[in-house]
This record gives structure tokens, sequence and C-alpha cells, in this order.
């Protein structure tokens, strides 16, 4: 068997880099769930107020995520990694003033400039770890998304332990952004410049059409136009794997969203015991991001998503359905390991076997972003009118229906479209996540 390439030193700090950055988002995005009761405490709203208040940053990322693809195909990920590194620094230092000023629309804004700032950055940040696993020869995108569910550990110990000293919610946020920034910093100088600078290929039917719609403007480039981002799901397949992604980042981006109040006032617990309850989730994230490796080796993508997604929904229908809060709060466990897996490995699935790799992982990037941010607000509305225990059903509904196409994960066979340049053999990928 070949032997793995040899991390070079320059490649070494590309794959660091983007672990660091993906770390420092995951704290960031735990900092402000983790104090969501606090803020909206101060802001005095009610739970249908406090999900308008929580469109702002589906607004910004619905915008981060739609303009982040062609972008990076315009100018490059390290540049899009900057300026969302930015919008992230400016949006927790927006909420933190609006926190502590009681303000709707200070919290609002911000939450628009952070979320378009995580929109831009993060559809950037899988389209440089597909392009390092390319140049690696076996997986990261599922390491590095493990990063990030770490980094939503770390926030929520952090925002858990300073809930319960009743530290204030604005300097908190405050002392997050300076983290990002530093952060980010160190990132944008250790990613290489041009990745995921696509010319467009005239072989593939959506490159062509795509072509055709942009004009003579393109220059050759890889259009960038919304027909140019739309021709890809004319693969069917690419739309399967889409429909899972939604599901799986819907049942994560909930318990990002609402898992916090959800105890607090579907159970009757504590505000740390809120907090708790989020950190369990956080902690079954990162354990099956991390260790989910020789699963999918032994058993492949499909059968491992379906069963991931049995898996979150037993969770979900234990929290929902449960009156028992201890009971509920154990549950969040299964909720976090059967969500672990499904956004990277559908990525990862997404580029696979196929041309314009990294046109298709931004589109189901944009996808699950989609559901991840913009969909649990939603739930705060229905909660209005069954409580935010039932709303929950939504998510299960999602997740049985994900288990049912997840056939749709498994490798194309070899004539369906070609390999892209330095993607690993079956055997090669067996080797360690890192």
């Amino acid at each position: 068997m070949k032997n793995p390439p040899v991390m070079d030193a320059a490649t070494r700090r590309w794959r660091a880099a983007l672990f660091l950055f993906m770390l420092a988002t995951g704290v960031s995005m735990a900092s402000w769930v983790a104090r969501t009761p606090a803020v909206r405490d101060a802001l005095e709203v009610s739970t249908g107020s406090m999900g308008l208040v929580l469109f702002g940053l589906s607004i910004g990322s619905m915008a981060g995520v739609l303009a982040s693809g062609g972008l990076v195909r315009g100018h490059g990920g390290r540049r899009v990694i900057a300026l969302g590194a930015g919008l992230l620094t400016a949006g927790l230092l927006v909420i933190a003033g609006g926190a502590a000023l009681e303000v709707s629309a200070g919290v609002f804004c911000g939450l628009a400039l952070f979320g378009a700032g995580m929109g831009l950055a993060e559809v950037a940040f899988n389209i440089e770890g597909a392009a390092v696993e390319r140049t690696l020869g076996r997986p990261v995108l599922p390491v590095l998304h493990g990063c990030f569910s770490l980094g939503t550990v770390v926030g929520a110990l952090l925002g858990m332990g300073l809930t319960a000293v009743r530290f204030p919610v604005g300097w908190h946020l405050a002392a997050v952004a300076v983290a990002v920034a530093a952060a980010g910093v160190w990132t944008v100088r250790a990613v290489p410049a041009g990745t995921g600078q696509e010319e467009a290929d005239p072989e593939d039917p959506a490159d062509s059409d795509a072509a055709s719609a942009a004009g003579s403007e393109g220059g050759g480039r890889h259009p960038d136009g919304i027909r140019g981002q739309l021709a890809v799901w004319r693969d069917r397949r690419l739309v399967l794997i889409g429909l899972i992604v939604l599901a799986m980042a819907f049942a994560e981006g909930s318990a990002n969203d609402w898992l916090p109040l959800l105890m607090v006032d579907g159970h009757g617990t504590s505000a740390t015991a809120g907090s708790l309850t989020f950190m369990l989730f956080a902690v079954a994230m990162t354990t099956g991001r991390f260790t989910g490796g020789p699963l999918l080796v032994r058993y492949g993508p499909a059968a491992v998503v379906r069963a991931s997604a049995l898996v979150a929904a037993s969770g979900v229908a234990l929290v929902v359905f449960s009156d028992d809060a201890l009971l509920a709060g154990a549950a969040v466990v299964l909720w976090g390991l059967g969500a672990s897996l499904g956004f990277p490995v559908t990525i990862s699935a997404a580029g696979e076997g196929v041309r314009n790799a990294s046109a298709r992982v931004a589109a189901v990037s944009t996808a699950g972003y989609a559901a991840f941010l913009v969909g649990p607000p939603s739930l705060g509305f229905l909660a209005d009118h069954v409580g935010l225990r039932n709303a929950m059903v939504v998510v299960l509904v999602l997740l049985g229906g994900a288990a049912l196409i997840t056939r749709a994960l498994r490798t194309p066979p070899s004539g369906e479209g070609e390999e892209p340049p330095g993607t690993p053999a079956p055997g090669a990928r067996q080797s360690d996540l890192v």
C-alpha cells in the first residue's frame, strides 16, 4: 500500500490554522448560546421575541453563506476568512454592548454581523479543509468540525462558570471577541492564498450552463452568479445529500440555539443547569467527531449516518416526551452523539468521486449552514403556540426523513465523474484522522 504523503511545514501550519480558528469559532458560538438566558432576562423579552432577536443571526448567516462560495472562487479562501474573522469580532463586540445596555436592536445587529462572519468563514473553512484532505490523502473534515465542537465545550464550560458567578454577559462576550481576533490574525497568515479559486470545467454540464449564464465577463474563472451556484444542484445525488445535511444540521442548530432555554423553560431547571446540559451536548458532539473515524471505515458513511440520525432522534424524543428533567438532561448525550458526524460526513461525500469538488462542497455547506442557523430560530414562533418542548417534534420528523435517504452517501461508481486530484484511494482513507 502506498504511504500517505509526508506533511511539510507549510501544510502542517495550514491544517493547524484551520483547527485553531474552528476552535475559536466554537468558543464564540457556545459563549453566546450559554448566555442566552441571561441575555433574554436582560432584554426582558418573551420566547417568541427572543426568536425574533435570533433572526439577526439568521439573516447575517444566510447573507454570509450565500456570498461565501462565490467570494472564495473569485478571491480565494484566505481573503474570505479574513473578512469573516473581522465580522465575527465586530459582531461579538456589538452583542456585548447591546446586552450591557439592554437594547434588543443592538443584540439583533450584533448577531447579524456575527452570523455574516461565521457564514463567510465557515463555508470557506470547509473548502479549505477539503483541499487539505486532497493534499494529505486522508480525512481532515471530521477533525476540523471536531475542533468546532471542542470549542463549544470550552465555551459552554466558560459560560456555565460565568453564569454561576453572575459575571456580566457584556464583558464576557467582549473578552471572547479579543480571543477570536487574535486567532483570526494567526490563521490568515498561515492559510495559503488562492485556495478554492477554480477554473471552469468545459466537460461538466453544470459548468457549461453556468458559464453561459455568466457571459463574457467570467474570464474563464468559475462563475460566481446565482445561476452558476444553482447549476450543481442538477445532480440528483447532491440533492439527496443536501437534504440529509439539512436535517442533521437542523438537529445540531436546534440544540445550539435552544437547549439551555429548553431545559430552563421546558423542564424547570436553573440557568446554570441549562448551561450544563448544553455542555453535555457539546461534549457528546466532540466525542463523536473525534472518534467516529473507525466506524466510518468499517461500516461506511451511509450506515453510520443512518444510525446517527436514529440515535439523535431517540435523544430528542426523550427530551421532548420525558417529564423527568434528569433523564431529559442525560438524553442530550444521545442527541449530540447522533448529530455529530452528519455535517462533516455529508460534506466529504459531496466532493467524492465527482468533478468540481469545491463547488459541490460549497453548495452542500451552504445548505447545511442554512438549516443550522436559519431553521432553528423559527422554532421560537412555533413554541409560542405549542411550547418549546413540543416544537422540537419538527427535529424528530427531519431526522427520521434523513435516515430513509442515507444511501445517497455511498461513494458513486468510478464512471460517474472523476476523482478530484489527490483524492486518496479507499484503502488510504483508513488512515488515522490526523
